[in-house]
């Protein structure tokens, strides 16, 4: 069996990417899977979202973070919320949430499903 071979991601390169394509979308919000496909059992997406772009309320995977790598983000989930700001990490709470941001604004999401 052959192993697929070994790349990288820088992510500062990444993150002036996904803003530049975050900002020629209707949307204001771009992404890209780094780690892992979607039937993955741990999968890494980095998420761009200009200022005041949402991800308006959605399930929760079995386990989740989400860690601020520019800007500033509120998460909100059953009536609370948590200011983030560039190298925050957090457990993302298992129920429905949103993410806002309140300035252009990128971080990483690690998910573990289930299997």
């Amino acid at each position: 069996m052959t192993e697929a071979p070994l790349t990288h991601t820088n992510l500062t390169e990444l993150q002036e990417n996904l803003l530049e394509k975050a900002r020629g979308s209707s949307a204001r919000r771009a992404a890209t899977t780094i780690y892992g496909g979607h039937d993955a059992v741990l999968r890494q997406t980095v998420v761009a979202l200009l200022g005041d772009a949402e991800l308006p309320e959605h399930e929760s995977p079995p386990e989740a973070t989400l860690q601020v790598l520019s800007g500033h983000l509120r998460l909100t989930g059953q009536g609370r919320s948590w200011e983030l700001g560039e190298g925050d990490i957090i457990p993302i709470p298992p129920e429905r949430h949103a993410v806002l941001a309140r300035e252009d604004s990128v971080f990483l999401l690690t998910v573990r499903r289930s299997v």
